[in-house]
């Protein structure tokens, strides 16, 4: 779920291919750039398959899902995601293949795998990073 003012920042994966779907809400905008073999944005025109029809659009474009319609992400694709302001929140369905996180994301911007958190209050759940370390027993941790 994406919501108006929300959004997930602009990366590309190595190996992985990936159908992004709007489900249903508000309009989808997707903004693509071919990556240069420095990982920056490449100005070459980009190759675009949505819904089953390819066409080249310019570099930096941002593309429009409405409701049912969906496009492929292939490998060294640039691609972010966003509302399209008064469109209302987008059910993002992916179809993908397997991805391993920690390897096959490349962020433009640097961020960490894990935000910041600054509790005001004890941790109701933890993130898997969060659990203290495993306690010894006979020389064993658990």
């Amino acid at each position: 779920m994406l919501e108006e003012g929300q959004y997930a920042p602009m990366h590309f994966h190595w190996f992985k291919m990936e159908d992004i779907i709007n489900r249903g809400g508000g309009t989808l905008l997707i903004r693509v750039y071919n990556a240069a073999s420095d990982d920056s944005f490449a100005a070459d025109d980009v190759k675009v398959l949505k819904d089953g029809r390819e066409y080249i659009e310019p570099a930096g474009t941002q593309l429009r899902l409405v409701p049912g319609e969906s496009i492929t992400i292939y490998p060294h694709l640039y691609h972010d995601f966003e509302v399209e302001p008064d469109s209302g929140a987008v059910l993002i369905g992916e179809v993908s293949m397997c991805n391993d996180d920690a390897r096959d994301n490349r962020f433009y911007e640097p961020i960490s795998r894990f935000p910041v958190i600054e509790e005001d209050e004890p941790a109701y759940r933890l993130l898997c990073n969060e659990y203290p370390p495993g306690v010894e027993v006979n020389g064993t941790n658990v």
